[in-house]
């Protein structure tokens, strides 16, 4: 965790805007009267931000919030993954249906996936034909799930890239 979090007397504002542990709004009230509030339910007064006047502080038990950012945190650290399939050239239709249920099960848990296409040697001379490759997996896959293309079909040094996500139509 970068930021600290402030809790009962380390909180330094004068007045504050307190949350009850449901999340209903309670009202602002000056620090003394929201720790004296926060001591008679047993739990803690913990500053969410700051970035408002007056801060707005939680009544809530301490540890539980701690656990409530680390695996808010895991979860943002989840989404942002892209999965990465690579074609081979001389990929076979089987062989491309078998890759396309693999990429339906990654865009079904909401992961981006980048499509890769390398080229070696004398198979960059071929490129008409890798790009009809790729293209004719998209194909297979706009069958199987509705996809949206992020970007279009990238030239690489080494062959060609595009990624794709899930339509959420």
């Amino acid at each position: 965790m970068s930021e600290r979090v402030l809790i009962n007397n380390q909180i330094r504002a004068e007045k504050v805007r307190v949350i009850d542990e449901e999340g209903k709004n309670l009202g602002i009230f000056s620090l003394e009267e929201a720790l004296k509030i926060a001591r008679e339910k047993n739990l803690d007064l913990i500053q969410i931000t700051e970035k408002v006047d007056p801060p707005v502080c939680k009544l809530m038990d301490y540890g539980k919030y701690l656990y409530w950012l680390q695996k808010k945190k895991r979860g943002q650290q989840k989404e942002s993954k892209v999965k990465i399939i690579r074609l081979g050239f001389n990929i076979s239709s089987h062989d491309l249906e078998t890759k396309a249920n693999q990429v339906e099960k990654f865009l079904i848990k909401g992961n981006k996936v980048k499509i890769e296409m390398l080229l070696r040697g004398r198979e960059k001379g071929l490129e008409i034909f890798a790009k009809e490759k790729i293209l004719k997996f998209i194909e297979i896959l706009k069958e199987k799930i509705p996809i949206k293309i992020e970007g279009e079909l990238k030239k690489e040094p080494k062959g060609f890239t595009i990624i794709i996500i899930k339509d959420q139509k």
